[in-house]
């Protein structure tokens, strides 16, 4: 019994004294955890939070960012300073309107300013999940109207949208393809942007040019414009059009490349079928298709950008000949080969004749090289499988300019005086395209002639 006694005497100081030990333990691991989070704060832990917030108004936005890469406690400080009044009024300039009247910020500046944002609160939201970065930055961009897609009521006089697109290409700069996958989805979300665009591609064209013009503008400035790898252009530009049909894809890209009036900016829908357009309606476009065609855009085969000119073309209705023409000199050789072999394959061999006599007149009227039409039909000629077809080819080709020669001689003689003056030029300049294109073709022939000799 004695032992008994002796045991649960002294079991029980035991048990109290290893409970204060765990108690003392946990006490001093909150201490410490408070007095590693104040030595991480160096000097500044002495300042009060009011003092500390004044300084940085003393420092750059670029400064600032700097200063939160220090210590985990010094960006906690940031982060909840990003969120406080004179934060948001210090941050988030909102001055994006008539920037080039006097007294206004020059846009430039505005621009870089949000590049440098970008990199704080990059740097700030360093080890936090993609997800709660991304709801962190929506939170503090939230009140700032000009970022949505359709926030600001003068969006054609307005740069937020541009220091919105510069500040996430800072903010995602270096993510994986995977966290730019939730970005967009993130972004599309915000925005509605899927619900809007199938809003426009279902109308009739120009029938909501405001939202056309949206559209637009968020897709250029936000999405698009500021990568400086093509690679990252061409994922951007992926994500925006492959939800959608080819048909769809066509008169989005039309929205988002196509040419625009000069006065209020809506997209001119009829550019391409009223008459000849010049080279600056056609250039964004052009470049658009070069993107999707480059080797880095891997989810495009070139079956599939062969099919979105196709499609484009008869957007909103089929295209001039010549218009067509004039966008595949500007798309480069490759995608103006493969597009006019894949009718050569096809059995097209009258469409892709009168295609190359508007090739060759394009040359003409724009100054371009007769040869390189040349050359191009000589290779397309490589494609038919058999010298019959090949040669009902090239007859087509001549058949064609004897075509348009008579007709535009007819539209001359039956015009009136100002319809004469367009008319005489367009023949002025199909006579001297084919005798040009002839030239080049008799040129060719006599080198292989002596070649052989």
């Amino acid at each position: 019994m004695a032992s008994i006694a002796r045991t649960s005497c002294t079991s029980a100081p035991n048990q109290k004294h290893r409970g204060s030990n765990q108690r003392c333990r946990r006490s001093c691991s909150t201490v410490d955890a408070d007095s590693q989070s104040l030595s991480t704060l160096g000097y500044f832990k002495t300042l009060p939070l009011e003092i500390f917030q004044m300084l940085l108004s003393y420092l750059s936005v670029k400064d600032i960012s700097v200063l939160s890469m220090v210590s985990k406690a010094i960006s906690n400080r940031l982060v909840n300073y990003i969120s406080t009044p004179s934060g948001n009024r210090r941050l988030l300039l909102q001055d994006f309107h008539d920037i080039k009247l006097p007294g206004k910020r020059d846009g430039s500046c505005i621009i870089e300013h949000y590049k440098s944002l970008g990199l704080l609160l990059k740097r700030c939201t360093l080890l936090l999940p993609t997800k709660d970065r991304l709801k962190y930055v929506h939170k503090v961009l939230s009140e700032v109207s000009c970022f949505k897609l359709s926030g600001c009521p003068s969006p054609l006089h307005c740069v937020g949208l541009q220091c919105y697109g510069v500040f996430l290409q800072i903010l995602i700069a270096g993510w994986d393809e995977l966290e730019c996958h939730r970005v967009f989805n993130f972004l599309c979300e915000l925005s509605n942007l899927p619900r809007k665009v199938q809003a426009v591609v279902s109308c009739k064209p120009g029938s909501a040019r405001k939202l056309e013009l949206r559209i637009r503008l968020y897709c250029r400035s936000v999405l698009l414009t500021h990568w400086a790898h093509r690679g990252d252009s061409a994922f951007w530009l992926t994500r925006i059009l492959k939800p959608w049909p080819m048909v769809n894809q066509a008169r989005l890209l039309y929205i988002i490349f196509g040419p625009v009036s000069p006065l209020d900016g809506h997209v001119v829908w009829q550019k391409m079928i009223e008459g000849p357009t010049d080279e600056t309606s056609l250039k964004g476009l052009a470049d658009a298709i070069k993107l999707l065609y480059d080797a880095e855009a891997r989810e495009w085969t070139a079956d599939d950008v062969i099919s979105l000119v196709d499609e484009l073309s008869v957007v909103p209705r089929e295209w001039l000949l010549e218009n067509n023409a004039r966008l595949l000199i500007l798309s480069g050789n490759n995608i103006c080969f493969t597009f006019m072999a894949s009718k050569a394959v096809n059995g097209r061999a009258v469409e892709l004749a009168r295609l190359v006599v508007f090739l060759a007149l394009v040359c003409e009227k724009d100054l371009y090289c007769m040869d390189w039409a040349v050359k191009m039909m000589q290779k397309v000629c490589k494609v038919f499988s058999t010298p019959g077809e090949r040669n009902i080819f090239l007859q087509s080709v001549e058949n064609a300019f004897a075509h348009m020669v008579m007709d535009t001689l007819q539209a001359v003689l039956a015009g009136n005086r100002d319809q004469e003056d367009v008319s005489f030029l367009n023949l002025f300049h199909l006579v001297n395209a084919q005798a040009n294109f002839h030239k080049e073709i008799l040129y060719l022939a006599m080198r292989s002639s002596s070649s052989s000799i």
